[in-house]
């Protein structure tokens, strides 16, 4: 089989984490958790960033930190019909009004005229975006239509980990930005996220929140400054609860490994983004719907495509022995979560045609490139007529 994921904790990490628990160190949230998103900031360019549990998390806890400080004019909100369900569920979890903007059929970023559109009619207080797969948004021309109408940029780069728009990294364009360590990205903590913040103010409230909402991990200045406003003395302050927050605290276990794995990031952005391009150049001349973008660098998370008779290839894949999937959650708007609550869309066509005809095939740091050749292969028997695939041989 090739699968459509590798891990990237190698047998030599598990060696080193087995050496490092033998000298019974803190397990849960320490000094290598903090150790972790100061070499991920560092490594990433943002000022600060917030280890939690997971991407999911990270995207519920942007959106909520918005709510506490205040920063939302209204409650609009602008999310991409093509991405998934964790990146829109926290608008209207936390009592937001979600309103989808169409992708484009090029990166399957936000479509530019649907969302020029979309800031006209509902002068949306924030803006969410995906980069798919890996691919960047239209980053340019979104950034100033978020400045020119002043709308919060947020990212979600769940997929998209070392991926550069003109050579500056995604995540670095907003407010706030959202990433994924889980099994099958560029990087795995077996579980974990990050929520990287371009904004000074909105650290401690990201800090607070994400461990039940008490003061115990905010700066010293904040800290200070709430424990003045409510009268708390020393003695009440570690049980004191400045927000209702979560538990989305991790353990020093995952950032152990996410320091491990961070040391190897670079080299595995590079076989991915080569993966990419085999993949590219061997089907450049069939007549299919493929994912391409304006990366400067592409830490492309699989390789996307769409035909109208998906089903025979996908069915023919399987028969290979070739994992495949959907192209993500297809479109938000035809998900029952979505539908349960707001009922059908008809104003979604681009979304359309990839939720009833995308599907993704593998990249991963363990692709090689016969096995690439091979998927192609499937693909093209699939695609063509016997003759055709003998005439393009």
């Amino acid at each position: 089989m090739i699968p459509l994921a590798k891990d990237t904790i190698s047998a030599e990490d598990i060696q080193e984490l087995c050496r490092w628990l033998g000298t019974s160190p803190k397990l849960t949230k320490g000094e290598v958790t903090l150790e972790f998103k100061k070499q991920w900031s560092k490594w990433l360019g943002v000022r600060n960033s917030v280890f939690v549990n997971s991407g999911s998390s990270a995207n519920l806890l942007m959106f909520y930190a918005l709510i506490l400080s205040n920063r939302l004019r209204n409650k609009m909100v602008i999310a991409p019909t093509v991405s998934w369900a964790t990146t829109v569920a926290p608008i209207f979890q936390l009592g937001l009004d979600p309103v989808l903007c169409d992708c484009n059929l090029k990166n399957l970023g936000l479509d530019l005229d649907h969302l020029r559109e979309l800031i006209k009619i509902h002068r949306p207080a924030a803006l969410i975006l995906v980069h798919v797969l890996g691919h960047p948004n239209d980053m340019d021309e979104i950034t100033e239509l978020c400045r020119d109408n002043d709308v919060i940029l947020l990212e979600d780069c769940c997929e998209a980990v070392g991926t550069e728009y003109r050579g500056r990294k995604v995540g670095t364009f907003g407010a706030m930005s959202s990433f994924s360590f889980y099994f099958g990205h560029q990087i795995s903590t077996i579980e974990g996220g990050m929520v990287s913040i371009n904004e000074p103010d909105l650290v401690d409230y990201v800090l607070s929140i994400r461990s039940h909402g008490w003061g115990r991990d905010v700066s010293p200045e904040t800290r200070k400054r709430w424990e003045k406003e409510f009268a708390i003395d020393e003695f009440r302050s570690l049980y004191t609860f400045y927000y209702p927050g979560f538990n989305f605290r991790p353990t020093d276990l995952q950032a152990f490994l996410g320091l491990r794995q961070l040391a190897k990031l670079e080299r595995l952005i590079e076989i991915r983004q080569s993966n990419f391009e085999t993949y590219a150049n061997t089907l450049s001349d069939l007549d299919i719907w493929q994912q391409k973008s304006d990366a400067s660098r592409l830490s492309s998370f699989a390789y996307g495509l769409a035909h109208k008779n998906k089903k025979s290839i996908v069915d023919q894949l399987n028969r290979e022995e070739i994992e495949c999937r959907p192209l993500i959650c297809g479109s938000i708007a035809r998900q029952p979560f979505w539908l349960r609550k707001f009922g059908p869309s008809d104003s979604l066509p681009h979304a359309d045609f990839i939720h009833d005809y995308g599907f993704y095939v593998p990249n991963h740091a363990e692709l090689s490139h016969e096995e690439i050749n091979k998927i192609c292969g499937v693909i093209r028997r699939s695609v063509l007529r016997p003759s055709e695939v003998e005439a393009r041989a």
